[in-house]
């Protein structure tokens, strides 16, 4: 992050606390983002207790990724105080929420932990150097990152899913004592979106009769991008027109990477020739609400189209990647793989005689095992963490909101 050194910001938080306090908090959140995929995960869960008046919320970046970028815009664009790394060490707070993993261990708070995506898919990367390969670890239960100096760093490890706990237990058996199956919160919300498809459709440029086409790549060198530079423009240049709308969801990483403007200026053109991009915030799931077809890769984009009844295409999959028997790996055994030596749109028209209403129900079953409590369970854990009674009515999945595509003038990308 690049905030300046010396500052420090004001607030209810820490020793000065009292000076400024007009309402003194009761309980003190921290929400920790390590990169732009995890603080919209917090988006979706810290706001269960940001309106008990008497939970005061901070937030904050760990400096333990790589992709911080747009991270500081992020945060400071929810509104929220945002406190520089060094202060947040530094002070104590009653709850430390978090997506993602690395450095929590240096905060005075219990921590709990949620996944920052669908599930545990994905084999964490090889790192390049020169001694022998070794096996790796699924992402998000690195055990170096959940267990430091001989103790483990989460308070509470929410899971999705109880077959979870098993994977935990091979991977890091020590964290099995704090680990909660809360379900998955982003799912939840997809699921009550579904109503508004119409309205997603039209914010997105889809008509009545048109086809909609969600295009979604993670990031690093074997995903869909990664394999082919040029890929969307082919694609672009195929499906964008005839009453068609070709809609494309990056992950964040890849924005953080390489910043904003240069990700929209490499894509102007496919954008000229009818493209909609979608900005890392958010987006990504009204599109898939909206999407009748989905060209795809291992990416957790994928997984939850295929929970939500969308028939997928993998653009690109590679096998090594995968964590085995993860819903990633179902996904494989299941959707078709584009030839991308043959045209694109019957491909897409055939991919729905893979998925019928139960290998879509399966999926979404893979994905959850608490479908629809995930807002309740994860804030009932948070208010335990606090020693706080929880308040109010029980919480609801909220929709998401209407899609913003990217605009690109050639100057700024608004």
């Amino acid at each position: 992050m690049n905030w300046p050194s010396n500052a420090w910001s004001a607030g209810p938080f820490g020793l000065d606390a009292a000076k400024g306090s007009t309402v003194p908090p009761v309980r003190r959140v921290l929400a920790v983002a390590h990169h732009v995929t995890a603080a919209a995960r917090l988006a979706d869960v810290v706001p269960l207790l940001e309106s008990d008046r008497r939970v005061a919320v901070a937030y904050t970046a760990s400096p333990a990724s790589l992709f911080t970028g747009g991270l500081e815009e992020f945060l400071r664009g929810l509104g929220g105080l945002v406190l520089p790394w060094q202060q947040a060490v530094r002070t104590r707070f009653d709850l430390a929420v978090a997506a993602s993993h690395g450095m929590l261990e240096n905060l005075h708070a219990p921590v709990l932990t949620v996944p920052h995506g669908a599930g545990q898919g994905k084999l964490l990367g090889r790192r390049p150097g020169f001694g022998p390969p070794a096996a790796r670890s699924v992402t998000s239960l690195v055990r170096e990152r959940l267990v430091v100096r001989g103790r483990v760093v989460p308070s509470s490890l929410v899971l999705a899913h109880e077959r979870h706990r098993e994977l935990l237990g091979r991977e890091c058996p020590e964290a099995l004592a704090v680990s909660v199956v809360g379900g998955d919160p982003c799912l939840d919300r997809l699921v009550a979106s579904l109503p508004h498809r119409t309205a997603y459709r039209r914010a997105l440029g889809a008509g009545d009769g048109g086809r909609l086409v969600l295009v979604t790549s993670t990031w690093g060198r074997d995903s869909l991008f990664g394999r082919d530079r040029d890929l969307l423009l082919r694609i672009a240049a195929e499906l964008a027109h005839d009453g068609n709308r070709v809609v494309t969801v990056l992950h964040p990483h890849f924005w953080a990477w390489y910043g904003r403007r240069q990700v929209v200026s490499w894509y102007a053109d496919c954008m000229r020739m009818g493209v909609r991009l979608l900005p890392p915030e958010e987006g990504w799931r009204a599109a898939v609400v909206a999407a009748d077809q989905v060209i795809g890769d291992h990416g957790s984009v994928s997984g939850y189209s295929a929970a939500l009844g969308v028939p997928v295409v993998l653009g690109a999959f590679p096998e090594e990647s995968v964590a085995p028997g993860s819903h990633i790996a179902r996904l494989g055994a299941v959707a078709p793989r584009m030839e991308w030596d043959r045209p694109i749109g019957p491909q897409l028209d055939a991919a729905a005689h893979a998925f019928t209403p139960g290998v879509h129900a399966a999926f979404r079953e893979e994905l959850s095992s608490e479908p629809g409590r995930a807002a309740r369970l994860i804030r009932g854990e948070m208010y335990r963490l606090m020693r706080l009674p929880e308040r109010g009515d029980p919480p609801e999945a909220v929709p998401v909101p209407l899609p913003h595509p990217i605009t690109w003038d050639g100057r700024r990308a608004a």
